[in-house]
């Protein structure tokens, strides 16, 4: 059985490896695999309103954890891109208290999820469930009042989306990205009007099931707590919490965890 800390690493490369896809089609955009770090640096819109995220790796000692945020920070200041999110694992606390000692705050927070597909939970038949064209993932970014533009620069092979329709109209999306075998699953919503209804379950569910087709043999995802249910219920784990931190002249700051 592959344990915790496996799944969270596989996870983990997965995430950084889809901020390197996003980043390809936003003008001046990287992804910096840095000592210790890896920043997703967007210096345009409309991805840089989304998209400076920084994972830091755990374990590391003070003076890697140290070297990494200023690395980190340097990144950032050089592509004049002030407000980002610096990526924790909840067990990390010496750099969480660095963190702290540099004046950056808590915004946010998810948990990391993973499993084996071996272990994907049965699922109910969906509604009417399709391989989304790149456009059409487009178009309903649009209709949740995403900003016009957003991934419109992104390679469309290099993301597999689904889409749950309803009287003939996407209600609800889901992406998958597949790196070293693992798949990462990302940007799951649903209108308003269609919740309720399991859709998220059975996309999810979904995804899994023609990941492990595709010769995936883990799937992975960061979720919010609204959506841990959704995620367990179809066999993930929960592999513990990502703590956001944004420097301290954030205007929205939650206290820390």
């Amino acid at each position: 059985m592959i344990s915790d800390r496996q799944l969270y690493e596989r996870g983990a490369a997965t995430l950084v490896t889809s901020w390197e896809a996003y980043a390809a089609g936003s003008p001046g955009a990287a992804l910096l695999r840095l000592d210790g770090v890896a920043a997703g640096v967007f210096p345009a819109q409309p991805e840089r309103a989304i998209y400076n995220n920084a994972l830091l790796e755990r374990d590391l000692a003070p003076a890697a954890a140290a070297a990494a945020l200023e690395a980190m920070e340097a990144a950032y200041t050089a592509a004049g891109v002030e407000r980002y999110a610096a990526w924790v694992h909840e067990s990390q606390m010496a750099l969480r208290d660095e963190l702290h000692a540099r004046g950056y705050r808590v915004t946010e927070t998810t948990r990391a999820m993973g499993m084996s597909v071996d272990d994907l939970a049965a699922v109910p038949p969906a509604a009417e469930l399709i391989r989304a064209e790149w456009a059409d993932y487009l178009s309903y970014l649009r209709a949740l009042g995403l900003p016009a533009g957003l991934l419109s620069g992104v390679e469309p092979t290099r993301f597999h989306a689904l889409a749950a329709r309803l009287d003939g109209a996407d209600v609800a999306t889901a992406l998958a990205l597949d790196h070293d075998g693992d798949c990462g699953l990302y940007n799951m919503s649903t209108l308003g009007h269609a919740r309720r209804r399991g859709l998220a379950t059975r996309l999810t569910a979904h995804h899994v099931h023609l990941a492990a087709g595709r010769g995936c043999t883990t799937a992975s995802l960061q979720s919010t707590a609204m959506g841990e249910h959704v995620y367990a219920a179809v066999g993930f784990r929960d592999l513990g919490r990502i703590i956001e931190y944004e420097p301290g002249t954030v205007r929205s700051v939650l206290a820390a965890a």
